[in-house]
């Protein structure tokens, strides 16, 4: 499963605005709506998802995506956000964000493409096209010409901005953000610019400081390729532990061989932490069981680690908005 920032989540719960309670659907991810806004705290790219639907459900979302990339702050991205604003051109920026998006996210990728009008910036993210999806595609790249307008002398405006999935009921609000003609189910998620915006130097840009902070990201990079596979390990040990109850922190530590405090340090690295792991391992485990008629709902319930089906209605009907039963109805019982 992939993961996502919980800064885009924070973002767009903010721009939703008052017609939405903030702070339950916070809560409903594991955030804490009091705690701090780090990028480094990751949520699994479904919940995101799952939390742009519900919002969705209450609102009108269609130029939600604009109004959240719009509020995105170089500074709220820690140190990519700083490479960002000190690289010495835009196109430089770009490239930056090509390379290191993987500490902002695991599901997408970008790529900087040379085209004879200029030069692409695309997105590519795999999967289905669901709503939630199709949000956080829109949002991200408005906040790519946010971020862009923070750093350039000369005001950004795109010639073209092209979105894969169908237009929602209005796109005026997109086109007047972007600057230029928004076009939608095409074959990209891409940006384009002319070279000579992406030719155009930095505010801020200092060469001495983008070498320092290309070195740190470097450093970033490396340890999230380093300790991923950890992740993995924690979600396999935790689903062999749940038939005998919610897993304790220290014995699944001590199964993989660290000590509690090393294996809650590591988690943290990651923008981790073992409850929200145990979650999504309880989650994944009961969806799972429930496509497959073979399990009754009590059975499922001991087998992701509660004590009564009770317990397991609640805690899944907070995961996914509905209760186990309407979920196998739905699923088809495939």
């Amino acid at each position: 499963m992939g993961y996502v920032t919980s800064l885009f989540a924070r973002k767009m719960v903010a721009a939703a605005g008052a017609d939405v309670d903030a702070r339950a659907l916070l809560t409903s991810i594991n955030l804490d709506p009091d705690g701090p806004w780090d990028p480094k705290a990751m949520i699994p790219a479904v919940t995101y998802y799952d939390l742009l639907e519900r919002i969705a459900a209450e609102v009108d979302v269609t130029d939600l995506p604009v109004r959240t990339g719009a509020s995105m702050r170089l500074d709220e991205y820690g140190a990519l956000g700083l490479a960002f604003k000190a690289a010495t051109t835009l196109g430089a920026s770009y490239a930056r964000v090509e390379r290191y998006a993987r500490l902002w996210t695991s599901v997408m990728e970008y790529e900087l493409r040379e085209d004879p009008r200029g030069t692409l910036f695309i997105l590519h993210r795999p999967g289905e096209r669901r709503l939630g999806m199709r949000l956080s595609n829109e949002a991200t790249l408005a906040s790519a010409v946010s971020i862009a307008r923070q750093v350039s002398p000369v005001p950004v405006r795109p010639p073209e901005v092209l979105v894969r999935h169908p237009a929602p009921n209005s796109v005026t609000a997109h086109e007047a953000w972007f600057g230029c003609p928004v076009r939608f189910a095409t074959d990209l998620d891409a940006i384009l610019f002319s070279r000579e915006t992406l030719a155009q130097p930095n505010i801020l840009g200092d060469a001495g400081i983008s070498r320092h902070l290309v070195s740190h990201l470097d450093k970033e990079l490396s340890e999230i390729a380093d300790e991923a596979p950890l992740v993995a390990e924690t979600k396999d040990a935790i689903a062999q532990a749940l038939s005998e109850g919610a897993p304790k922190m220290a014995d699944i530590a001590r199964g993989l061989g660290l000590s509690a405090r090393s294996f809650h340090r590591r988690l943290s690295e990651q923008g981790m932490s073992f409850q929200t792991l145990t979650e999504e391992t309880r989650r994944e485990l009961a969806e799972g069981l429930l496509r497959d008629k073979g399990h009754s709902l009590a059975e499922i319930a001991f087998l992701t680690g509660f004590a009564e089906q009770s317990s397991f209605t609640r805690a899944f009907k907070r995961w996914v908005g509905m209760t186990p039963a309407s979920y196998r109805k739905d699923s088809g019982g495939r």
